[in-house]
């Protein structure tokens, strides 16, 4: 069974076509206007080995809330619908990222149960064009339209480019962990026997 998904979000602040193969190889093609979120999503696709097309038209000439906001929503969205039931998999993974002097930490759960957990900062207010205290939002955004329970903690670092990359670099590997398909386990990771 292919774990696929196509979104389109339409709104009057974004236009956003989307689509993800979660069992894929780390291919990308992304464009959503804000080059530095460019460089971090092809960071997630390429180490949760995903692939990933997107494209994204923001309101950008206001601010790149909006962007931000509505791609990690979609893609989000599409981890979710690509997972459907959730039968068979992982679920719950970790993956710690050090990036130089940075160390970085995210601790997924595709548990159905959205909730987000941020711990970090960013000394400059922008990476390129992108705003840093959007970064936190758009992993806020992903947790909830993705049905799942995220923590991710930058615990220590000085480079701000590098907190960021690595946050991202370590998501993708706590990924590619928790979506993999456990070969003894029968229906959903929940003694529940739901998620």
């Amino acid at each position: 069974m292919s774990r696929r998904a196509e979104i389109t979000r339409i709104t009057k602040e974004t236009q956003i076509a989307l689509v993800l193969n979660v069992d894929g190889t780390g291919q990308h093609k992304i464009n959503t206007g804000i080059g530095f979120l460019d460089h971090m999503l092809a960071q997630l696709a390429f180490y949760g080995l995903m692939d990933l097309d997107l494209s994204c038209k923001g309101d950008l000439e206001i601010d790149s809330h909006h962007t931000v906001e509505d791609v990690g929503l979609a893609l989000g969205a599409a981890l979710s619908q690509a997972l459907g039931e959730r039968k068979g998999i992982v679920r719950f993974a970790h993956a710690y990222y050090p990036m130089d002097e940075s160390l970085l930490r995210a601790v997924v759960d595709f548990s159905g149960r959205p909730e987000f957990h941020w711990q970090g900062s960013f000394a400059s207010p922008q990476l390129g064009q992108l705003d840093t205290q959007m970064i936190p939002h758009f992993f806020k955004s992903l947790a909830v339209a993705g049905q799942m329970t995220l923590h991710m903690t930058v615990l220590y670092g000085d480079n701000d480019h590098h907190k960021a990359e690595g946050l991202f670099k370590a998501l993708g590997r706590a990924f590619s962990q928790a979506v993999a398909q456990d070969p003894r386990r029968q229906g959903v990771t929940s003694t529940k026997g739901v998620l």
